[in-house]
């Protein structure tokens, strides 16, 4: 939450979002959301209209009366940067406040530099997206970053990965804003693409929601419940590819035995076709990784399997199948109305979606599926851009009134009197000493 120093600039936010959240709405609408009075919210919107932070969107459509001016959020007054990173690539792009992609720019991740080249690399990569986009000197309203690995958002910290070895416990948040002197929120990827799935894909607005990352080195998962993102007390929550899913089963990159990652995972998928070929099993997979085994990937099998490759076609059961009892377990511990599968899945056929809701139907609680939809993400790589962008778009457009600004509550006068905001004005109290 933003403090403010004035109730002009607090009830301004306050329209601006309110403006955002609802659409095209009239002043008197914005009457009805905020209890300001007219006066004040006509003098608030002239100067929003004035500085180009809103502008009029036609007039009402209303069967009596007198049409009213609608008033919009301008778009494109304001600019995101969503920066997105892993042990492959860094993909940098600009939004403006929809969120809508402007432009974007994608580099191979270096990892010969250490800790220091990489976050080099990182702000390099904001530099050129906000030049690319011609974004103006003090248009840039903040910064949304979302990394492979075990993130702290609350502190903004990137403590660890699985991928990229040298990335531990940097602060991130702490120096972007320094260098840009901008918000700027840190997020895991799985996190970010559920936020983006959400809002702006299959999703559409769930408030109980899971997403499910399908990736080239593990499986994870992002929770909705209420509406809110899932982080646990250690911001570890959505591990779902180290949840343990037999005795006795392959060794897993966590030292456990038996993960779903390590029985279903991409990686243990391209594995398990490279130890068929070398015992002769034939498949086209092969042709597709140029005729050497090592560079069969887990996405050539499933473009196989799609195709009719029968060998790609019996390891996508084995897939299918511990997919389809690791989500059973989610729906039956989280009870989601939607269920967003990877889009990267697809890449399989519609065979599969259907294979994976007849194995959680038939192991999950039927009560938890009877409404559950579960559906192929609509978002590709640009859910993480989208995704951390939202996010940091969210905390812009925060609603001041739902959470008092710090000088309202903490303010302490010398002559022993503290403020109070119980009602719609601060009240000036007695502070009780003991």
């Amino acid at each position: 939450m933003k403090h403010v120093t004035s109730k002009s600039q607090h009830d301004k936010l306050v329209v601006e979002a309110v403006v955002r959240q609802f659409g095209s709405v009239s002043r008197s609408e914005i009457h009805e959301f905020t209890n300001l009075q007219q006066s004040e919210i006509s003098r608030l919107t002239r100067e929003l209209l004035e500085e180009g932070r809103l502008v009029e969107a036609g007039r009402a459509r209303n069967p009596m009366g007198r049409k009213q001016i609608l008033l919009a959020l301008n778009e494109d007054q304001r600019f995101v940067i969503g920066v997105g990173f892993d042990d492959e690539n860094v993909l940098a792009s600009t939004m403006n406040l929809r969120p809508t992609i402007k432009s974007e720019l994608q580099e191979r991740t270096k990892l010969n530099e250490g800790t220091e080249g990489l976050v080099s690399q990182l702000m390099a990569c904001t530099r050129k997206a906000v030049e690319q986009a011609g974004v103006p000197p003090g248009r840039l309203a903040g910064i949304g970053l979302a990394g492979s690995g075990l993130i702290d958002s609350r502190r903004g910290m990137f403590l660890m990965s699985s991928t990229v070895d040298f990335l531990k416990d940097v602060p991130l948040q702490h120096l972007f804003e320094e260098e840009f002197g901008v918000p700027v929120v840190l997020e895991n990827l799985t996190r970010a693409k559920t936020v983006g799935e959400r809002l702006l894909g299959a999703g559409e607005m769930a408030e109980d929601m899971i997403f499910v990352e399908y990736g080239r080195t593990g499986i994870g998962a992002g929770v909705i419940i209420g509406g809110k993102l899932l982080h646990g007390s250690g911001f570890a929550a959505g591990e779902f590819g180290h949840t343990h899913m037999t005795e006795g089963g392959p060794a897993c990159r966590c030292g456990s035995f038996g993960c779903l990652e390590a029985l279903a995972g991409a990686g243990a998928l391209a594995a398990r076709m490279r130890k068929a070929v070398a015992e002769g099993s034939g498949s086209e997979v092969v042709a597709r990784a140029g005729g050497d085994p090592e560079k069969i990937t887990g996405w050539m099998i499933l473009e196989a399997a799609r195709d009719g490759d029968k060998t790609s076609a019996l390891l996508l059961e084995h897939v299918e199948m511990f997919l389809g009892l690791g989500l059973a377990n989610l729906v039956n511990l989280f009870n989601p109305s939607v269920l967003v599968l990877d889009q990267r899945l697809e890449l399989a056929g519609s065979g599969t979606l259907e294979q994976i809701r007849r194995v959680v139907s038939r192991q999950a609680l039927r009560h938890a599926t009877e409404d559950l939809k579960i559906r192929f993400g609509r978002l590709g790589s640009e859910a993480v851009a989208l995704g951390v962008g939202s996010i940091i778009l969210q905390k812009q457009f925060e609603i001041p009134l739902l959470k008092p600004p710090r000088f309202m509550i903490d303010a302490v006068p010398s002559d022993g009197m503290t403020v109070r905001t119980g009602g719609k004005r601060p009240e000036i109290a007695s502070l009780k000493r003991s």
